[in-house]
């Protein structure tokens, strides 16, 4: 099996498992427990506290724990949204491919009489320091963009756009789920008020993230309870999770130099040899994307029965989002970056690891290139494109 679906889920380092393991099994205590056993626990799970804030350039007392990057994602936008309200500040500005995280929590507020602007992307799907400029008003509250795309992997100019946000005092948010430990981050050095990462994406375990918030940045609270994470995240800490993405984090940001050396030459491989299919286009930017992303587009191809086969050949990939793989709609991040419908339906996300080979790169080029050949054989559509019924939107 290949799996190269890594920006769904990743699997766990050893690293990590054995990190977890003896708070699962021996140091179970309660950390907001007095006595010594649950202090324990509060001891270790500051520290990693301290160690995921060193991993982002943040203080301790600036990381929130959360379920994940989805929980985190809302906390950090209806934190926003009321800080502006206090202020009279009721618009708040985003781009049309977030994640959907980011995307339904807006709406939500739309429904609550928030103002919401969705900056177009370019084809390229990279938005720029000055579109954001020319969108912020006087009522403008917050800017949340992602740091990386979740399906095309492009990634934004996120120092640029915080020191536009912080000339012109607006908070500035960054759902940075597909970039943490991927790339380098330094939320002081590139101007970030709030982060959202998630553990599982960079090979930590399910359901534990961070919400990174600026000091001074009081947090709205999404859950009532007890008065863990400083009152702001009630409900007892999964320090055996909590621990695991410490671990994980580390690891991946200790290697990020070389791994990203080694996936971007496999992505690069793969670009060129998937490239050389007739009518196929890469989506997104060729350079400023994550190091493992390859998103391409076929003309005349269905993206669920594409799926399908190359799991017969033994590669796991997707067509998009884990979280709308469900969905018989086309990728709204697709359509964001102006492809048409029924090409966007025809779209195939390879997300390799750090361990892929050549040999595996080379086996997923021409199980693609099979497939697609295959699939086409048996299109209507592609006959009609090839008898000139319908005119082709990419170039050979």
């Amino acid at each position: 099996m290949i799996y190269a679906d890594n920006a769904a889920t990743t699997g766990m380092t050893p690293h990590a498992v054995d990190a977890m393991v003896p708070f699962l099994a021996e140091q179970y205590g309660n950390p907001s427990s007095l006595y010594s056993f649950g202090q324990e626990s509060k001891e270790a799970l500051e520290d990693a506290r301290a160690r995921i804030a060193a991993c982002l350039g943040a203080d301790p007392r600036e990381i929130t724990f959360t379920s994940g990057g989805s929980e985190a994602d809302n906390q950090a936008i209806v934190t926003g949204a009321a800080i502006g309200a206090r202020k009279g500040k009721k618009h708040i500005i985003s781009t049309a491919f977030e994640h959907h995280a980011v995307l339904h929590t807006l709406k939500a507020l739309e429904k609550e009489g928030y103002e919401v602007t969705l900056l177009d992307v370019h084809k390229n799907g990279v938005v720029t320091p000055e579109q954001v400029a020319e969108a912020i008003r006087e009522d403008t509250c917050l800017v949340t963009i992602m740091y990386a795309n979740n399906e095309i992997g492009t990634i934004q100019p996120i120092k640029e756009i915080g020191a536009v946000c912080r000339e012109k005092g607006v908070l500035f948010h960054t759902d940075a789920v597909q970039a943490a430990g991927h790339v380098h981050i330094d939320v002081k050095d590139q101007n970030i008020d709030m982060l959202s990462l998630s553990a599982h994406k960079f090979h930590g375990p399910r359901g534990i993230g961070v919400l990174y918030a600026k000091r001074g940045i009081m947090l709205r609270n999404l859950i009532y309870g007890g008065a863990q994470e400083r009152g702001k995240r009630a409900g007892t800490e999964n320090v055996a999770a909590i621990m695991g993405m410490a671990a994980a984090l580390e690891e991946s940001c200790s290697n990020i130099d070389v791994n990203a050396k080694h996936m971007t030459a496999m992505r690069d491989r793969l670009i060129e040899g998937l490239d050389k299919i007739p009518y196929a286009e890469l989506n997104g930017d060729r350079e400023r994307r994550l190091p493992g992303n390859v998103n391409f587009c076929f003309e005349g191809i269905e993206g669920e029965s594409l799926l399908l086969l190359l799991d017969d050949k033994g590669i796991c990939a997707s067509s998009g989002s884990a979280c709308t793989s469900g969905s018989l709609d086309p990728s709204h991040v697709l359509l964001a970056i102006g492809r048409p419908h029924e090409v966007a339906h025809g779209s195939l996300r390879l997300t390799i690891g750090e361990d892929i080979t050549e040999d595996q790169i080379d086996y997923m080029i021409g199980a693609v290139d099979e497939v697609v050949t295959y699939l086409r054989n048996m299109s209507p559509f592609w006959r009609d494109l090839t008898v000139g019924k319908r005119v082709h939107m990419f170039a050979e």
